[in-house]
């Protein structure tokens, strides 16, 4: 029997350099299709077996239209290929589907409980003797642990087998990460965000706007066109940052609800992700180098991300972001009758049940309006002003109120030291200060 119809393990096949090849195998980690230079769509997976699960085996996609290409349900599914060939670039092996002639089965991995294929190609064919081949895989998959150290590098990782914190991030970086994805939705026309969440805090950026600019072009509390609704707010946790995760635009969108969906409240693990700074907000991109890796429920990593996220959400005393913001300055007074008022996050308070209550939060202030000391009083005597406010795990707006008859020295005082900044030349931005806000 020839090899193109024979099912070969991974081992054997890379060594068949030109010919076409059929094999069984687990996928590693798999991407979104997107668009090619030319007419047609392409996606990338890579793929396991118990002859080759050091590294694995790429495989690249092509066809005319997006729906035609495997649309993974999870990392650790079974693939079956068929009459795929076997070429070499750049020094490395990989598997080429061509759109005339190859055909593929997608089946669910170690938890699937039949051996009907969920997805197939137009000349796909099963045979019963396949079943025997995926129930051993399966069986194997229950106990194998990626070797994250040995993964093939490409040009774009710093380090493969790296997995970073989201407090760790760097602008401009490309970074893989070990996350849970708690929620995606299309804010916008072909504008899809994922929010992501490993329970630690991202580091602040720096405001490279200016105070005066506020008035016509305010600085902006989410990355989305429109705020997402409260009751989803609701559903999030109160401490670590939602890191949100846009799409490049090579990225094919009009599948991605049904592939979102089959990752939301898991964790996984994401490889090459693009780190950016839009107005002082991090994203991180889905780029067409982009990732999901097999990651199961006893992965070391994950079990220990799951660990890291629990304790902190059972630190009620450190909820407060602590080492987001330097120490807060002394622009309030504490009473001393509130000191027994517990430190919140922003989303704490923004998600309050409560419609009023007290907490307090450290907070940095990123912007406000007016910003001349001079405009705070208004004419009827009543000072007035909009702050914006940050801490790692949100963004918002404090209006701030008093017709106290607080003099207009201290006030116009208390503002300066409230925005106690320096312009740096070299970089160009603005430092504010972190403060201590007091709600009622």
């Amino acid at each position: 029997m020839s090899s193109r119809n024979r099912c070969l393990e991974i081992q054997d096949a890379v060594s068949l350099l030109s010919q076409r090849v059929s094999l069984l195998a687990v996928i590693l980690e798999y991407s979104f299709p997107k668009t090619t230079r030319g007419t047609d769509y392409c996606c990338s997976i890579r793929i396991v077996d118990p002859s080759h699960h050091e590294t694995g085996v790429a495989v690249n996609f092509f066809a005319p239209i997006a729906e035609k290409l495997p649309h993974v349900s999870a990392a650790g599914d079974v693939i079956h290929l068929c009459n795929v060939t076997v070429r070499s670039h750049s020094g490395e092996v990989n598997l080429v589907y061509n759109k005339a002639q190859s055909s593929f089965g997608l089946y669910h991995g170690k938890d699937g409980g039949d051996f009907v294929p969920y997805q197939v190609s137009p000349k796909y064919e099963h045979a019963s003797e396949d079943k025997i081949f995926i129930d051993k895989l399966r069986k194997w998959l229950v106990n194998f642990q990626p070797n994250e150290g040995t993964l093939v590098l490409q040009p774009v990782i710093p380090s493969r087998n790296d997995f970073r914190l989201f407090s760790e991030i760097k602008e401009g970086d490309h970074m893989n990460f070990a996350c849970k994805i708690l929620h995606f939705c299309e804010a916008a026309k072909d504008e899809w965000f994922i929010y992501a969440w490993d329970g630690t805090d991202t580091p602040p950026n720096i405001i490279r706007s200016k105070l005066e600019d506020e008035m016509n072009c305010p600085l902006s509390l989410q990355l989305e066109s429109l705020p997402l609704p409260r009751d989803l707010y609701c559903t999030f946790p109160t401490v670590g940052s939602l890191l949100r995760i846009a799409f490049d635009r090579c990225i094919e969108k009009s599948g991605l609800h049904h592939l979102l969906n089959n990752v939301k409240f898991k964790w996984i693990k994401l490889v090459s992700m693009r780190l950016e700074v839009h107005a002082g907000l991090w994203r991180a991109v889905f780029t067409n180098f982009t990732k999901i890796r097999y990651a199961s429920a006893e992965d070391n990593l994950i079990l220990m991300r799951k660990r890291l996220s629990n304790e902190r959400i059972s630190l009620k005393f450190e909820r407060n972001s602590l080492g987001y913001v330097p120490v807060p300055s002394s622009v309030t007074v504490v009473p001393v009758k509130y000191d027994s008022v517990p430190y919140v996050t922003l989303m704490d308070a923004l998600t309050h049940e409560e419609v009023t209550a007290k907490f307090k939060c450290v907070v940095r202030v990123v912007s406000a309006l007016p910003c001349q000391p001079e405009m705070v009083r208004s004419s009827s005597g009543i000072y007035r002003m909009r702050l914006t406010l940050e801490d790692a795990t949100t963004r918002i707006h404090a209006y701030v109120f008093g017709e106290d008859g607080v003099c207009t020295i201290l006030a116009i005082h208390r503002f300066r030291v409230l925005f106690n900044y320096f312009y740096d030349t070299e970089l160009k931005s603005l430092f504010l200060t972190s403060v201590l806000l007091y709600h009622f």
